[in-house]
């Protein structure tokens, strides 16, 4: 299995740059490696106890990552295509990081993945913009 390691601060940095996954979703450059197959999975954990926005941008090329928590945008509205795992199922895929990305980036490579995003407080469709 692949060795993930961690984008370095000025990776990170870069990544903020830009168009947003939001308002944009799709593969875009790695400021890593440069290939253009920088991936990002974004999920809301039911049983956290705020709001919570769990995010995470990998690299298909390099094999970088990072993950954050955040509170979750008002209104905001993510497909998830994990949303139909049981609570064991989904334990059991995210017990390792390097299977849980590996079964993303199954996901995306069969067109299930980059999401779908809305803001909930429009009509509901509205697409976000930066």
């Amino acid at each position: 299995m692949t060795a993930w390691s961690s984008f370095d601060g000025d990776q990170v940095a870069a990544l903020t740059q830009g168009e947003s996954f939001f308002a944009a979703p799709g593969e875009r450059d790695c400021p890593s490696c440069g290939e253009r197959r920088l991936r990002a999975y974004f999920t809301a954990p039911a049983n956290a106890r705020r709001p919570t926005l769990v995010s995470y941008v990998w690299c298909a090329g390099c094999d970088k990552f990072v993950g954050t928590r955040a509170k979750h945008p008002e209104g905001l509205v993510i497909s998830d295509p994990l949303a139909t795992l049981s609570t064991d199922e989904r334990r059991e895929l995210e017990r390792s990081l390097t299977g849980f990305l590996a079964h993303l980036d199954e996901l995306w490579d069969a067109g299930v993945l980059p999401q779908t995003v809305s803001d909930g407080r429009a009509s509901g469709t509205a697409a976000l913009r930066p």
